[in-house]
């Protein structure tokens, strides 16, 4: 079993390099299952979701090509799925984004079948949008025993105009993908605008397609008979980026932020700055600094361009060391994205929540405890209150935090900080210190 164990209250300085965007990664890698010939990705994140999905693409038959740590080559020329082993399927339920699957093999072969998604456990979240989308396209969907299984009248899915009753990134995705080589054009309409639904589309019209509108409310596509293949370069990650953002406010010191898109950056240098936290622009970097002390702020995540959910949890942790009274306010997801709390509390923090907001005064010190990752971005909370934290923080179930985060322990020690990777027994005595 391995964990993290960190000694906080060091200030983080120097240079960090942004990987590839995870949550791009996880829709290109499913819809290369739709290119005939060679698709080459460069830039993928080295993550474990990556490595998961590229493993479901060789069950169904693809040639997978690791050319280096962030480069693959791709062939699903020859991609089947009229027999799919059952160990897929363990795969398939490990992550989230398993369901992109669906529409990627609805545009491929007409039919699609694939397990419910697994991924980070922080509360409903719902097929139904795709469901509707793909059922518009002319699929019949049918989610039973666990699996959900797809089929096309004909054979091949029909362009029509869609409308989602709220702004999801997932079935964004998903209608894209299987829209891209239906029959005619596809308008959907009230999308979501995050950037990597624009990378998502640039791969495609690189592979082939023809997708328009994508970063705005209204998506067109006309549908080609097959994409071919290609190269792409993957977008920097914003979430990773805004995580060290918020470790260096947190901890305070000063850090170049570099390979990044400063302006898929600007909602979270906004906040960072009314926290009295400085942040530079470059060309393809942000220069974080924070010597003095930290203000108190409210903040309600929002589809893009407002705040991003999957920066909640880490800026809830900075605010933590903010004096005064902060509202976090979740505005995505219903419910379930507060879990971290109780672990920032076991640090000495003090939030509570009401329904969909946590209230946080800010406290002096946290000091370093025991905790968990209760998900992916909760995982990196919890990291970053420990590199703020007094004494020593040992974070369990560091499983979650690498499914999104490459190298992360190495990138933070090449800052200053004091962290490392630990194998602990599984019997370790009650009373063991990580210190």
């Amino acid at each position: 079993m391995e964990k993290y164990v960190i000694h906080g209250g060091k200030p983080l300085r120097g240079s960090v390099e942004i990987s590839g965007a995870k949550n791009a990664a996880v829709a290109i890698i499913p819809a290369a299952l739709m290119v005939h010939g060679v698709c080459r990705l460069e830039n993928l994140p080295e993550i474990s979701d990556t490595d998961t999905l590229l493993h479901i693409l060789t069950y169904l038959g693809a040639k997978v090509n690791m050319i280096n740590r962030t480069t693959v080559e791709l062939d699903c020329t020859h991609v089947q799925m009229d027999i799919l082993p059952e160990r897929m399927w363990a795969l398939t339920r490990k992550i989230r984004a398993s369901y992109y699957l669906i529409g990627a093999m609805l545009g491929r072969f007409g039919k699609a079948r694939t397990t419910m998604p697994g991924g980070c456990n922080f509360g409903l979240r719902p097929i139904d949008q795709h469901i509707k989308g793909l059922t518009a396209l002319g699929a019949e969907m049918d989610v039973s025993g666990g699996f959900i299984t797809a089929s096309a009248g004909d054979g091949r899915l029909k362009g029509t105009t869609i409308y989602l009753d709220k702004v999801s990134v997932g079935a964004t995705i998903n209608i894209m993908i299987a829209a891209a080589t239906a029959e005619g054009r596809t308008v959907i309409e009230n999308v979501a605008r995050e950037p990597h639904i624009v990378d998502l589309a640039n791969f495609l019209n690189s592979m082939g397609a023809d997708v328009r509108g994508a970063g705005t409310d209204v998506i067109k596509i006309r549908g080609v008979s097959q994409l071919h293949g290609g190269t792409y370069t993957l977008i920097p990650d914003q979430i990773e980026a805004g995580t060290y953002m918020a470790a260096v406010a947190a901890a305070g010191g000063a850090v170049r932020v570099s390979n990044v898109i400063p302006k898929h950056l600007e909602c979270i240098s906004s906040k960072l700055r009314e926290m009295n936290v400085e942040v530079e622009e470059g060309d393809d970097y942000v220069l974080v600094r924070r010597d003095g002390p930290l203000h108190q702020v409210n903040l309600k995540t929002m589809p893009y361009p407002g705040f991003p959910t999957d920066m909640q949890p880490q800026m809830a942790a900075v605010l933590c060391c903010a004096p005064g009274d902060s509202i976090v306010t979740e505005g995505v997801w219903a419910n379930g994205r507060f879990r971290y709390v109780g672990e920032l509390k076991k640090m000495g923090a003090q939030i509570e929540v009401e329904d969909q907001s946590a209230f946080v005064h800010g406290v002096d010190h946290l000091t370093g405890a025991v905790v968990k990752a209760c998900d992916l971005r909760a995982g990196a909370a919890v990291v970053i209150a420990g590199l703020a934290a007094g004494g020593v923080t040992e974070v369990e179930d560091i499983t979650y935090i690498e499914r999104g985060y490459q190298d992360l322990v190495g990138k933070f020690r090449a800052l200053g900080a004091d962290i490392q990777c630990v194998q602990i027994p599984e019997d370790r005595p009650a009373n063991w210190n990580a210190g």
